[in-house]
């Protein structure tokens, strides 16, 4: 069964000393595009997250957001020694190629300094980063399980939705068949009426010549190849939608094919019912490439 690329899950969940409220939610897009917002101090849970993600979804714009919240008994933060001694080496050479050009900056203070990006954080331990990675993985997996859930229902009902409207290009499809022998009666009388009235404004027609141009006219409005690939399409859409895999990507080519044969169909039409009938293939099938955006 087909999978929607739309859907949302959220959970909360908590250790000693930290909680935390996930929110994963999808969108569709052309491929797979992963937003992660999660907690840079935790040593490999981006990676793992990301590569988690990756095994169980192939299309869609993918945002998760971890909001943690630390619940320190000490209450203490930390500074980051690494991170402060990269920032003072960079105001130190910013203050260097200031002075040469002649320029006067006013001096940092410490707490200038505390506020910048990664040198001051909560007092977590390496071993602690640890065990919070793997509870934080643990707890993701329920709300993955809910999220890929919701994806399956989203799934079955567009794939109820698409279902109906193959039908619909099959009965209009086969509505096109058995119309195509009173079209042909038609036209036939058209052509006898406007060759009765040349009969009768000129002298000099050339009966094989004229022969040879409605036979070529008859070609030209052959719509069978049309029929037959739209029928073809039909089945192939089918097939696609039964197989399991991911077919966003085909179903929207094949959407892009029946526009095609609808299209010639209506060009060639040269009868009101044809036409008609053209159109409304042309409408299901504009709905149906809408549905079929939000295809995995």
């Amino acid at each position: 069964m087909i999978q929607s690329m739309t859907a949302f899950a959220t959970a909360k969940g908590a250790i000693p000393g930290h909680d935390w409220t996930w929110d994963l939610r999808s969108v569709n897009g052309k491929g797979l595009d992963l937003r992660l917002r999660v907690p840079d101090w935790i040593e490999g849970l981006d990676p793992a997250l990301r590569a988690r993600l990756g095994q169980v979804l192939a299309r869609g714009n993918v945002s998760l957001t971890l909001r943690l919240n630390s619940a320190d008994a000490s209450g203490q933060v930390a500074v980051n020694p690494d991170r402060l001694e990269d920032v003072l080496r960079a105001m130190a050479l910013v203050e260097d190629r200031a002075m040469s050009s002649g320029l006067s900056l006013a001096p940092a203070t410490a707490a200038d300094i505390l506020t910048l990006r990664g040198v001051l954080e909560a007092g977590t331990g390496e071993s602690d980063s640890t065990a919070l990675c793997a509870a934080l993985l643990a707890d993701f997996e329920p709300l993955l399980t809910d999220f890929l859930a919701m994806r399956a229902a989203e799934g079955a009902a567009l794939a109820q939705i698409l279902h109906a409207q193959l039908d619909e290009i099959a009965r209009l499809t086969q509505a096109a068949q058995d119309l195509l022998a009173q079209r042909s009666a038609d036209i036939a009388r058209a052509h006898q009426t406007a060759l009765a009235r040349l009969r009768d404004s000129a002298t000099d027609l050339d009966p094989a010549r004229l022969a040879q141009e409605l036979a070529l006219l008859a070609v030209k409005l052959d719509v069978t190849e049309e029929l037959d690939r739209l029928r073809a399409h039909v089945r192939a859409a089918l097939t696609l939608l039964e197989s399991g895999a991911p077919v966003g990507r085909k179903i929207d080519f094949l959407s892009q094919e029946f526009n095609r044969e609808a299209n010639t169909l209506c060009s060639k039409a040269q009868h009101s019912g044809l036409t008609e009938i053209g159109l409304s293939l042309k409408t299901v099938i504009d709905q149906m490439r809408e549905q079929v955006q939000n295809v995995e």
